[in-house]
């Protein structure tokens, strides 16, 4: 009997939420987290987003739902936006564990072209499932697209995703 694979998402949290503000329905984070799990065997979903105090209670909510929150410092540009950018954080962390083998196939969640290299790098691995974007295909980057790598799109399951 095949063992069932130990899959892990990675997941640009900025991303996912201006991603899903964009669509007409809201989105809820606990039925995402067991549809990873049920539909691409996902035992670790990584979370990655900016540390800001006054979201400490959807930090607790998402660690309830199962998520694993990874946090960036949050900056403050000169209109006093904040910015957590987390892309050079998920990069290394997918591509640490992937050389340390600790897990089988990696889903990226998110539409953002800077993942391209990490995209093509884990696929001359063998080690990425999927993509899936928050935006629709029209707003995907290009360069993940380019890769060739399957993209799946989060507004496509509204039924299951939707709160």
């Amino acid at each position: 009997m095949k063992p069932t694979p130990k899959n892990v998402a990675y997941i640009d949290g900025a991303n996912l939420h201006n991603g899903i503000k964009s669509l007409t329905w809201k989105f809820d984070y606990g039925r995402f987290r067991i549809w990873l799990k049920e539909k691409y065997n996902v035992t670790q979903a990584y979370l990655f987003l900016g540390m800001m105090p006054k979201y400490k209670d959807l930090y607790t909510s998402l660690q309830e739902q199962g998520y694993t929150l990874v946090f960036k410092e949050v900056i403050y540009d000169s209109d006093g936006k904040a910015k957590g950018n987390c892309d050079a954080d998920i990069v290394v962390h997918a591509m640490q564990n992937a050389y340390e083998n600790t897990f089988d196939k990696a889903i990226l969640v998110s539409s953002d072209g800077d993942y391209a290299p990490l995209v093509k790098f884990l696929m001359g691995k063998n080690k990425i499932e999927t993509v899936l974007s928050p935006y629709d295909t029209k707003r995907c980057s290009v360069l993940l697209k380019r890769t060739s790598v399957k993209i799946a799109y989060i507004a496509d399951q509204k039924n299951i995703l939707k709160k």
